[in-house]
């Protein structure tokens, strides 16, 4: 799907806009191990392939948080808004993970614009989001995002 661009003006009206699906991204191991490094989360079920084999997922599984920080590059793939100065990531609201992510699988992301609040000097949009594993039965995030956009 291509990437919906709306304009500063365009915005206040985007509530319900449907962005899509964005392109499937493998999960690897050296992106989980790189994750670990950089949040100091080495549990044995990410960074252990060989133990985690015998672990209840039968194999290394991405960190909940990685996967939801993947959510920022899948958002860039879907959508934009053209005629501001500033775009701010403002926050998630009601974050949940309902399925692990396995080593090499892949993932993607679906979202749609909840709502639109105007704020001081701009917009706030309220962005439900699906990260979804490929062939899987339940996604692994459900989040709401909250990005500001300002004139």
């Amino acid at each position: 799907m291509a990437k919906t661009l709306i304009s500063y003006e365009e915005l206040a009206n985007a509530a319900g806009t449907d962005l899509g699906y964005s392109e499937y991204r493998e999960v690897t191991q050296e992106q989980v191990n790189i994750f670990a490094d950089a949040t100091d989360d080495h549990q044995w079920i990410h960074t252990d392939p060989e133990k985690a084999k015998e672990g209840p997922f039968g194999g290394p599984i991405a960190h909940g948080y990685l996967t939801l920080s993947l959510q920022i590059a899948f958002w860039t793939e879907l959508f934009d808004v053209t005629g501001v100065s500033t775009k701010v990531n403002y926050g998630l609201e009601k974050v949940r993970f309902p399925s692990p992510v396995p080593v090499g699988a892949k993932i993607r992301m679906k979202a749609a614009i909840a709502e639109v609040t105007e704020v001081p000097g701009g917009y706030q949009i309220a962005v439900d989001q699906v990260v979804e594993v490929q062939d899987a039965p339940k996604p692994a995030v459900v989040s709401r995002g909250l990005y500001r956009f300002y004139a």
